[in-house]
Order: C-alpha cells, then sequence, then structure tokens
C-alpha cells in the first residue's frame, strides 16, 4: 500500500486506513458490495421522496444506490466513523442528484431525531459492533412509525469457503491475528439469531432473504492481492519475504482448484438479507 496512511479510526471492527478505501471502491464494491447494494436498496422498495439513511456507510455504494429512487424530493444521508472511507464516499458520489450527506458519525450514537427518516439501511456493519441489539435500536429510533429498516450481513464462513480458505492460509503463513481478522466479517447467526436480535430491539414484521452471487477473480494470486489491498492486511503481507508469499499464492491454488476454471477462480458468496419495519 503506498500514499499517506491516515491515523486510524478509534472504533470497533474492520478499519480502514490510507488508500485501503480506494482499493476497497475499486476491487470490493464492483464484484459483491454494489451489487449487494442494489439488491438491498431494491427489496426495500426505496422510493421517489423518501429519506434514506445509510449507517456505516463506508465509501458509501448503499447510499449512492438508494439517491436515484428518492429523486429531487428526497434525502440521502451516509455515516461512518471513518474519514478516509467517508472522502472516498465523497469523491465517488458528488455527481449524485440529490447530493448525498456524509457525516462521521457513530452508528450507535446517531445525532438524528426520533423519525427523520421513512428508511434505514446498513450493509455489512451489523457483526462489528459490540452490542448489535444497541445499533439496531438505534436504527429502530430514527425511523418513523411505519418506516423500514433493511441490512444484510454475511452467512457464516462456511458458506463463503474461499475465505475459509483464506483465512487458513493467513493463519499458517502470516499468524493467527491476520486468519482472524479475514474471519471477522462471518459471524455464526442463523436466520434465527437475526430474527431474534430484530425483535429484541422491538422491530415485528421481519423477512429474511438469502443473497447467493458468484465471485470472480482472474487467478488465486490476484484474489490475495485485491484482498490483502482492500483490507488491513496490506502491511502485514507486504512484511513477508517473497518466498512465503509465493508460498501463500501456491496454497490458495491447490485449495481453489475445485473452484477453477479457464478464466480464473470463481465461487459463492452469501449474506442473509433482513426487512423489518
Amino acid at each position: 500500500m503506498s500514499g499517506n496512511v491516515e491515523a486510524p479510526q478509534e472504533t470497533e471492527g474492520w478499519q480502514l486506513e490510507g488508500r485501503g478505501p480506494e482499493a476497497y471502491e475499486a476491487y470490493l464494491v464492483p464484484k459483491f458490495f454494489r451489487p449487494w447494494a442494489e439488491r438491498l436498496v431494491s427489496v426495500a422498495g426505496t422510493a421517489e421522496g423518501e429519506r434514506v439513511l445509510d449507517v456505516g456507510c463506508g465509501t458509501g455504494i448503499v447510499a449512492r444506490s438508494a439517491a436515484p429512487h428518492v429523486g429531487d424530493q428526497g434525502r440521502v444521508v451516509g455515516v461512518d466513523l471513518n474519514r478516509a472511507m467517508l472522502e472516498t464516499a465523497r469523491r465517488e458520489g458528488a455527481h449524485l442528484t440529490p447530493e448525498v450527506e456524509w457525516r462521521q458519525e457513530d452508528a450507535t450514537e446517531l445525532s438524528f431525531e426520533d423519525d427523520t427518516f421513512d428508511l434505514a439501511l446498513s450493509q455489512q456493519v451489523l457483526q462489528f459492533v459490540s452490542d448489535p441489539t444497541k445499533l439496531l435500536a438505534e436504527l429502530r429510533r430514527v425511523v418513523r412509525p411505519g418506516g423500514r429498516v433493511g441490512l444484510n450481513v454475511l452467512r457464516p464462513i462456511q458458506h463463503n469457503p474461499s475465505y475459509e480458505i483464506l483465512a487458513e492460509v493467513l493463519e499458517r503463513h502470516v499468524g493467527e491475528e491476520s486468519g482472524a481478522m479475514i474471519r471477522s466479517p462471518f459471524p455464526e447467526w442463523s436466520g434465527a439469531t437475526l430474527r431474534e436480535l430484530m425483535g429484541e430491539a422491538g422491530f415485528d414484521r421481519i423477512s429474511l432473504l438469502l443473497d447467493i452471487r458468484p465471485v470472480r477473480y482472474p487467478s488465486a494470486e490476484e484474489y490475495l492481492r485485491q484482498e490483502a489491498a482492500s483490507s488491513p492486511l496490506a502491511a502485514s503481507i507486504a512484511g513477508t519475504y517473497e518466498t512465503v508469499r509465493t508460498k501463500m499464492v501456491d496454497r490458495l491454488e491447490e485449495a481453489l482448484e475445485a473452484y477453477t476454471d479457464r478464466d480464473g477462480v470463481v465461487f459463492p458468496m452469501e449474506t442473509h438479507l433482513v426487512m423489518a419495519s
């Protein structure tokens, strides 16, 4: 990773620094975060004139996907604690109408008044907070009576096999901390667990969907490179010897053989999509 490195934000979860958000936007958003965001916005029934909040917005793909649906009379706000991610969001969303408002805020302590929004959305955030029910209760607070909340959360890592393989390779060649970082976005939550969390936060009319889609990389080596560049793993992997990195790629190629074809590697990614009112 090159360029200036931002001071890390004092937050929970997986935070990116420096040019990490740019790599995240370039590599991961087109592969799965944009398709997931577009599905989330669609399933939520985002409509013209609505007020929409994107919580833990990252580089803003959910907010950016929602903006064209709400039109000139609508409002879209994206909040995140990570300043570097918000800077990328502002740059990527500069052309949108209506203009998206970007705010640096804690998702569990939002500054908005009660009943401010018609719809609150959150993509791959719930699993990173220490008190998921608190975050959900905050979403319920800022959404008007009759409004909706939609979120997605990755299924357990065994349903996302390429990342289980990647975590094992990192644990062996880089260290347990790196493997744990790769595993962290994949909570051991079932659909029943998510229903229970939503119910504890005061929601009813809860519905769950599964979103399963193929993700492709041109090679196992490129899979490792893009994942590292888009995450806090960059420095750890860059700090290993070239011979170690070669062993990592060799192991990934071997382990991903069942997912390899003439165009590279392709594997399923599975996430829960939850809607509630």
